[in-house]
């Protein structure tokens, strides 16, 4: 008989669910031997109610193709196919992504032969000697049926796995220990590891406080759940962020357990409120101090004209010293009032293209002959290229040489250690000046940059205001993470220069 080597172009049909029983099932039998097809293809033919398309497919690479191309609905593949076995082309059918049933058949049974197939992917495995029409028929319906639940299951396992993927918010997926078993990307981008690292992390790992990170392991523990509970997390870097964390405890197929978490970052919004806050208690303080002004420079100029009339006056030496004494004082409660209004109002800046990189490594060199005088240990981490910023580079120095002698006077004499670090962000370069000295308290930390408020013995409050307003007339902002006991990092963040 001659062989004969069909192509049925059907495409109408959807792939994604079960048939209607009203269209023919497409068949494509893959057999070297014309007389084993004509068997198979006779028996299909048999099976009632049910119309079907058979074509014939008799070589390796032909049959690959086809497969390939998707046009059938189900394969009935002859284990031994020349050089070739049916084995071989199930594997490269399943690496080219078939998701259409596959049915091995082969001339003697072989339970080595059945375990391989079906362990690569096979739906079905069918001796040949023992085929008749309503074995195939039961293959044929298992087949479909199977491969139709499947289909509908990886679809949804797209569907989420897209919605997983593409969350803003950070999805994972972790053991009882909040071990990372599975995370999206937005996961990585928030701690900056990749998936590969996060899977051998624990949440726990990444919380700020630790006494956090204890509370919320026991109320797991009793509850199996937290819904928007606000924790501080760090990132690879030890940056600190502000997410807010939901986690409830699930259970799989097989009775285990584990536990799905959302992380909204919130970091941006909290700096934002931050600022905001400040600006506006800054606000306050400007229409006081302004009002202030006012109220004190009238008597005050009243008092320093009545000391000028009573000069000439007065011939007593004793006089004169008092009422130098009075002017002295005039003069002091006038130049107090001039620069709280000074810090008052935004600095006045003239900007042009500068690196960070040297504006930092001046601000180090004026403070160097403290560090060096103190044993403080001094690292720099800066990009290969220069991160070109718009600054006022002389009143940028002040913001930096603010923050740097801050981190002198906290670090212990010896062990004192300042690492600054410049690292890009997207449009952004951040500045991180980072020490290991005593840390500041959370109550003192909202109050930093406010004129005046200080914790030191020596110090008058107005450095960390200055800087504040320095780079608030830059458009950068400025955020602290501190650990009582570890340190503190100060985080500048510049618009890149265009």
């Amino acid at each position: 008989m001659e062989r004969i080597n069909k192509d049925i172009d059907i495409t109408a049909n959807s792939k994604d669910s079960m048939l209607p029983s009203g269209l023919p099932t497409r068949v494509l039998i893959v057999e070297d031997d014309e007389d084993d097809y004509l068997i198979i293809e006779a028996c299909i033919r048999d099976i009632p109610e049910k119309e079907f398309l058979i074509d014939w497919c008799y070589e390796y690479d032909e049959a690959l193709k086809r497969i390939e191309l998707g046009r059938y609905d189900i394969y009935f593949i002859d284990y031994l196919l020349g050089a070739r076995t049916g084995l071989e082309l199930l594997r490269d059918a399943i690496s080219l992504g078939c998701e259409d049933p596959l049915v091995l058949l082969t001339g003697i049974g072989n339970r080595e032969v059945d375990v391989q197939a079906m362990t690569i992917g096979a739906v079905d495995y069918l001796v040949k000697s023992e085929i008749n029409t309503e074995k195939l028929e039961r293959s044929i319906r298992y087949a479909l049926e199977r491969s139709a639940n499947i289909k509908a299951l990886k679809a949804n396992e797209r569907k989420f796995r897209n919605i997983f993927e593409r969350s803003k918010d950070a999805v994972f997926l972790g053991d009882e220990g909040l071990v990372f078993r599975d995370a999206n990307g937005a996961t990585c981008d928030l701690f900056k590891y990749n998936k590969e690292d996060l899977q051998q992390l624990s949440l726990y790992y990444l919380f700020a406080r630790k006494d956090a990170a204890a509370l919320l392991k026991a109320r797991l523990h009793q509850t199996g759940e937290v819904e928007d509970e606000e924790v501080e997390l760090l990132t690879r870097t030890k940056e600190k962020r502000n997410c807010i964390l939901s986690i409830s405890r699930q259970t799989d197929s097989s009775g285990g357990t584990y536990f799905q978490g959302i992380i909204h970052d919130i970091t941006n919004l909290k700096r934002i409120e931050r600022a905001t806050f400040q600006i506006e208690k800054l606000r306050g303080t400007a229409t006081l101090l302004r009002t202030l002004a006012h109220e004190v420079r009238n008597p005050l100029t009243n008092i320093n004209l009545s000391v000028e009339q009573l000069k000439p006056e007065l011939n007593s030496e004793d006089a004169n010293i008092y009422l130098d004494i009075i002017a002295r004082n005039c003069g002091r409660i006038d130049g107090l009032i001039s620069e709280l209004l000074d810090l008052s109002r935004p600095a006045e800046i003239s900007l042009q293209k500068a690196p960070l990189q040297a504006i930092i490594d001046t601000t180090l060199a004026a403070a160097s002959d403290r560090i060096s005088l103190k044993g403080i240990g001094l690292e720099l981490s800066y990009p290969d290229q220069p991160a070109y910023i718009m600054a006022d580079i002389e009143k940028l120095k002040i913001a930096f040489l603010n923050i740097v002698i801050n981190a002198v006077e906290a670090v212990p004499k010896e062990a004192g250690r300042i690492i600054v670090t410049i690292r890009e962000d997207g449009p952004y370069y951040k500045v991180f000046i980072n020490d290991n000295g005593a840390g500041i308290p959370d109550e003192n930390i909202s109050r930093i940059f406010e004129p005046y408020f200080t914790s030191k013995t020596n110090g008058f409050g107005l450095g960390l205001a200055a800087t504040w307003n320095i780079l608030q007339s830059h458009r950068a902002s400025i955020d602290v993470n501190s650990q009582l006991g570890e340190g503190t990092s100060f985080i500048l963040v510049f618009e890149q220069a265009s």
